[in-house]
């Protein structure tokens, strides 16, 4: 597969496409090569790049594996019109894109709209070299501005030579002692029971808290062998991760936040959570907790729909050792929404936030609520083909790795009846997904203190 990449990426037809597709645009106009590179099963794993921009997502389940190097075009916003600068960004590349088949453009976002660190508050770009994995048939698609095409073309031959063959992944390093939590838990329970006396007062009826957990190794943390444990642990959910050069965000979710195909919308309602020695689902509290979900997403879809959004029956939704309630949300949108619109309308829904959502809001800005790069904001692709279709998912369970450290974040949907001690163990058991991923010797950190 390599040696075919590199033929591909040497070839004067290489060159040669693309400047067939770049004659008469603008300079700065996106330039898409869709080149197949035959048919085998890979995760692309071990051509994670060092010191460059990156994407990835797979679903294993339904055999799809995707790597996305460098940006051939990229735009970043933040505050209140983010989505709506990412939007007409995207309709812009879409205007002038001259590209010989399907295209894809990858973006992420944070929580809160102020947060500027460590990643951009929302990000969207094209790919310079994007790797497809999907039922087996893998190809590349190189893309970069019209202006660009030959010194691009030469920039990828050269890096297509130091890229290695397939080989083991690197090994995780050893975990250093880990600091004494018992202070920030005491701290994090009296929050929740913050929460509840707002809740009581009539303040809200949700709220969502997040804790964060640093981990620090004996060496830096490689993002393919976290990567790879996650897609063996989460083979029915999305595993997804953003490279920036020095720092990588990754995580694996369960929980899609939109998918827009043509002008059909599905959107996950999920909320409530169980692990193993846990009968939390059988609670009405997660029953009204995944409810309120379910209804403010609703609500939020109407007004783009031509008829109100239909709610599937609430299942049971495994996600590794963990386990939802989840329903799905469908409809159809009038003609002429974008993504980011519906982007903007859901998001946050009651599952990261609270509800209602401007009361949540208020009251976790009051109290300094901080969430780390993107945890609870989204990550997803967008095609160039079609109305702006594509999907994104909610950023849970992730962790950002930068040298020696991983900061893990875990939620927690507070609601009247939440018991803070319960509400911490669930926050421990969904740590645990990244904690079994980062550890090497296994799940000896990842037990939760209720197992």
């Amino acid at each position: 597969m390599i040696d075919a990449l590199r033929r591909h990426l040497a070839s004067p037809a290489t060159l040669a496409g693309l400047q067939a597709l770049a004659a008469g645009a603008p300079a700065a106009a996106p330039v898409s090569l869709r080149l197949d590179l035959g048919r085998q099963d890979t995760d692309w794993l071990h051509l994670l790049p060092s010191g460059t921009p990156w994407w990835y997502r797979a679903r294993p389940q339904h055999g799809e594996f995707r790597l996305a190097i460098g940006h051939a075009v990229h735009v970043a916003s933040a505050g209140p019109g983010r989505f709506a600068a990412l939007d007409n960004a995207f309709a812009g590349f879409c205007g002038d894109w001259r590209r010989n088949g399907p295209a894809l453009a990858f973006a992420g976002f944070a929580f809160d709209p102020a947060n500027h660190a460590p990643l951009p508050n929302a990000l969207l770009a094209i790919p310079a070299i994007l790797l497809e994995a999907v039922a087996g048939t893998c190809t590349v698609t190189l893309s970069c501005p019209a202006g660009r095409v030959a010194q691009c073309a030469a920039e990828w031959a050269a890096a297509a030579r130091r890229w290695p063959a397939a080989a083991p992944l690197a090994t995780l390093p050893a975990l250093r002692p880990a600091r004494p939590e018992q202070l920030a838990e005491q701290a994090w329970m009296a929050r929740v029971n913050a929460a509840l006396r707002a809740i009581a007062g009539g303040q809200v009826d949700k709220i969502v808290l997040g804790r964060e957990r640093t981990l620090t190794a004996d060496r830096p943390f490689p993002p393919g062998p976290v990567l790879a444990r996650l897609i063996a642990q989460q083979a029915g959910g999305l595993t997804y991760a953003y490279g920036n050069g020095q720092q990588t965000f990754l995580g694996a979710t369960p929980e899609r936040l939109v998918r827009l195909r043509g002008q059909a919308v599905a959107v996950d309602a999920l909320a409530g959570t169980a692990w193993p020695g846990s009968l939390a689902l059988a609670e009405d509290k997660n029953r009204h907790e995944q409810s309120l979900v379910a209804r403010a997403i609703c609500a939020a879809l109407a007004p783009l729909c031509q008829a109100p959004p239909t709610v599937g029956a609430a299942e049971h939704h495994a996600a590794g050792h963990l386990v939802h309630w989840r329903s799905r949300i469908d409809g159809l949108i009038r003609p002429g929404i974008s993504l980011f619109e519906v982007v903007r309308q859901l998001h946050p829904t009651p599952a990261v936030g609270g509800f209602p959502a401007a009361a949540a809001a208020d009251w976790l800005a009051a109290r300094g609520e901080q969430r780390t790069a993107w945890y609870s904001g989204g990550i997803g692709m967008l095609s160039a083909d079609g109305e702006g279709e594509g999907e994104f998912s909610v950023a849970l369970r992730s962790a950002l790795l930068s040298g020696h450290n991983a900061r893990l974040q875990a939620g927690a949907g507070i609601v009247a009846g939440s018991d803070p001690a319960h509400e911490l163990a669930e926050t421990e058991a969904k740590f645990g997904t990244l904690l079994q991923a980062l550890d090497p010797a296994g799940d000896a950190i990842g037990r939760d203190r209720s197992a």
